[in-house]
């Protein structure tokens, strides 16, 4: 595996071939600037709303901005996840860039591995970035800070993670356009998972919670993304507790002592998936 490296380094050049850094950090930088004036316009220039006394306008306010930036952070993880790795495999080989690579000295483990570390290592490091520019920018405007500030981010750079692992897997059987059409799919079939859930919990629908828990654990990136919602608020209890975990696209839900390892089992069973069918691949 020490073509590892030589893997990763070479997959960056690539991005920064293309172009894609740059453009992923105008866009960053107009989407933190935008996001800013929000929370500015939210805290001060509608500070003299008042709604229930039951409810915390200031909790309300703050996650709700949190939550929302969380979301938005994570599609824009799967985004570059999507981009760094869709054509990795198939697109590469219909272009013939794959070939001299895995016969000698890279092999096709040390391609894999090599890909797969560069995606995750960007990814995770972006979406860590811009949600702590989010929290940083909602404490600033508006004097608060989530109940736990850690959890929720490195469950965002997990599920970006898992992304960018489902993508790479993609890539070895879909050529570059089907396979970034796939991705999207599957992270919008994870979102709507967390919406009827949350309906099912509005109107006590038993079978819809149940759905939305199964798809949850099948694409754990939601359900890290919910255990991320719910630590924003994880002390807030009474009304505000029950409305702010409504959460923006998605309810949030402890994802429990068990979620982090079924993540590493989760991408465990991927690696070997991808390892399996790259090794049966006539290149």
């Amino acid at each position: 595996m020490s073509g590892v490296p030589v893997v990763i380094g070479y997959a960056l050049r690539e991005c920064l071939r293309r172009r894609v850094f740059v453009v992923v950090l105008v866009l960053t930088v107009g989407f933190l600037a935008l996001y800013a004036l929000g929370a500015h316009m939210l805290f001060e220039e509608i500070e003299d709303f008042q709604g229930p006394t039951s409810i915390d306008d200031q909790v309300l306010r703050g996650s709700t901005l949190v939550g929302l930036a969380m979301f938005c952070t994570l599609f824009l993880g799967a985004v570059l996840a999507a981009f760094l790795t869709l054509s990795a495999v198939r697109g590469d080989a219909e272009n013939g860039l794959l070939q001299p690579l895995v016969v000698r000295p890279i092999g096709r483990d040390a391609l894999l591995a090599g890909r797969f570390a560069a995606a995750a290592l960007v990814c995770a490091g972006y979406v860590l970035a811009v949600y702590a520019a989010a929290v940083v920018i909602v404490g600033v405007a508006g004097e608060w800070w989530p109940d736990r500030v850690l959890s929720p981010g490195l469950g965002l750079a997990a599920g970006v993670v898992v992304i960018a692992a489902l993508s790479l897997l993609g890539s070895i059987f879909l050529g570059a356009t089907a396979n970034g059409i796939a991705v999207f799919m599957v992270f919008g079939a994870g979102l709507a998972a967390g919406l009827l859930g949350q309906i099912g919990d509005a109107l006590s629908v038993e079978t819809l919670e149940n759905v939305s828990k199964a798809a949850a654990w099948v694409l754990p990136f939601e359900a890290l993304y919910q255990a991320g919602l719910e630590g924003l608020t994880a002390d807030v209890s009474g009304a505000t507790g029950i409305i702010v975990r409504l959460g923006p696209f998605g309810g949030a839900q402890a994802g429990g002592a068990l979620l982090w390892p079924w993540v590493l089992v989760y991408l465990g069973l991927v690696a070997w998936a991808a390892r399996t069918a790259f090794a049966r691949r006539d290149l």
